[in-house]
């Protein structure tokens, strides 16, 4: 039996291609099903749609329903279409036509939109946590090896001298980027669309601003038709703020893999984690960071096919939303597990001491020679000239000290300054706000 079923059932053919994955992924959220329902209820208590005895009845039964969401015991039975109809007939079931109150004043339509926005405040707020920590330790590997000297390229020729500390530190101060996108991302999440109904609002006089402030939402999708055009453009929004955190650990496993490459020779890890050849004996494979990279890139394509399923349809609720569950929900998993897959490999990485001394790189100090003849006054292009005709005449002599003292430069590298800067975005998420809120409604 469906919520919208009359007279009629589809047949299983329809039943089975418009459900699709739907009651597998609406696992991920019943919690916020039941917390969203917890919410409505007691404003709908507050407009007197529900007793005071009918809303004491229906919170007990939705916190015994959370419970067993908590404890693994819950589940969508084998005749129910999705996570709300589960809940609904559980809780008629036990309290009769009590428990079809619930859901007075409102549609699936906007059930499911703040099902979804509760679920991806809690998945970013998961995802912060877990950038924040990998950025840490960018940050300790930046410091720990920040007079480890190598090469660093333009067009994958040898361009200037770097340094280990500067290329932990870059992919640090990258992710603080990536999180101002994230934390925008969360400001258009944290608005409440519930009782915008099935996108056009409802003749009951709800107070929305009740339920804003119940479950813990920064301010409400005012517009009831606006509430439901956010469908598809939020996730879209979310999905780019992960594929740019995707973005930069892509990056930065090309490049473990290049660096671990015996033509470049720079780092290493210890046997266990990297994997062999089954016919060659002398294979250490970056598999980890390959997989990486291809995770990564799967999430940078995520904004695009969200685009695609949502792209040119007219106002109003469309069943094409729902396939977006299928690639969002999943992208957030993954893309946790390849943070933490990134810092185990970190945490373990073995990087080549004065990788600079073999000959072969004694061009990176070209510049560097460029300009302490600039420095002893000779005008910066007749030093460019001089430098070019030694090295084409076989004549380049260097040393192989750098001195750079700048902002950001390999000898002042201002990981204090850019850990100041992720502390100031991550403050600006409000977390606490939220899971207070949320935490009163259980109690």
């Amino acid at each position: 039996m469906k919520l919208w079923q009359k007279n009629t059932a589809s047949t299983k053919e329809v039943e089975t291609f418009t459900v699709g994955k739907d009651r597998e992924l609406d696992m991920y959220l019943a919690p916020f099903d039941v917390l969203g329902s917890l919410a409505h209820i007691q404003m709908l208590q507050t407009i007197n749609l529900l007793s005071e005895d009918e809303l004491k009845t229906l919170q007990k039964g939705l916190k015994d329903i959370y419970e067993d969401i908590e404890k693994g015991n819950f589940k969508l039975e084998d005749n129910v279409e999705d996570v709300h109809s589960q809940v609904e007939f559980i809780l008629t079931k036990k309290y009769g036509d009590t428990g079809k109150k619930i859901h007075s004043a409102r549609s699936r339509n906007d059930q499911v939109l703040v099902d979804l926005k509760l679920y991806l405040r809690h998945a970013i707020e998961e995802l912060v946590n877990e950038v924040k920590e990998f950025f840490s330790l960018l940050i300790l590997q930046s410091e720990k090896y920040k007079d480890y000297l190598f090469p660093g390229y333009t067009h994958l020729q040898l361009a200037m001298p770097s340094s280990f500390g500067l290329w932990f530190g870059a992919h640090a101060e990258s992710l603080v980027d990536d999180m101002i996108t994230l934390q925008a991302a969360w400001q258009i999440v944290n608005k409440n669309p519930l009782g915008s109904a099935a996108g056009y609002g409802s003749s009951f006089p709800i107070n929305r601003k009740l339920t804003t402030e119940l479950l813990g939402f920064e301010d409400l999708n005012y517009n009831v038709v606006y509430a439901q055009m956010g469908r598809g453009k939020t996730e879209r929004i979310v999905s780019q703020a992960l594929a740019n955190i995707a973005a930069t650990l892509s990056r930065l496993s090309m490049d473990a893999c290049l660096y671990l490459n015996q033509n470049f020779g720079f780092i290493s890890f210890p046997d266990e984690l990297t994997t062999g050849s089954s016919i060659m004996p002398h294979k250490k494979n970056p598999d980890v960071f390959e997989l990486i990279r291809s995770y990564s890139n799967r999430i940078q394509a995520l904004p695009n096919e969200i685009v695609m399923m949502s792209t040119n349809l007219p106002s109003g609720y469309h069943r094409d939303f729902q396939l977006i569950k299928e690639h969002l929900i999943p992208a957030f998993e993954n893309l946790r597990s390849c943070l933490a897959m990134a810092g185990m490999m970190l945490k373990n990485i073995e990087i080549k001491k004065d990788i600079l001394k073999d000959e072969k790189y004694k061009y990176l100090f070209s510049v560097e020679e460029m300009n302490k003849l600039v420095l002893a006054g000779t005008p910066l292009r007749d030093a460019y000239k001089k430098i070019g005709t030694d090295i084409e005449n076989n004549r380049f002599t260097y040393n192989a000290q750098v001195n750079h003292t700048h902002e950001g430069s390999i000898g002042n590298l201002q990981n204090e300054a850019i850990q100041k800067m992720m502390e100031d975005v991550t403050a600006r998420f409000g977390f606490k706000k939220v899971n207070d809120a949320l935490q009163k409604l259980l109690e």
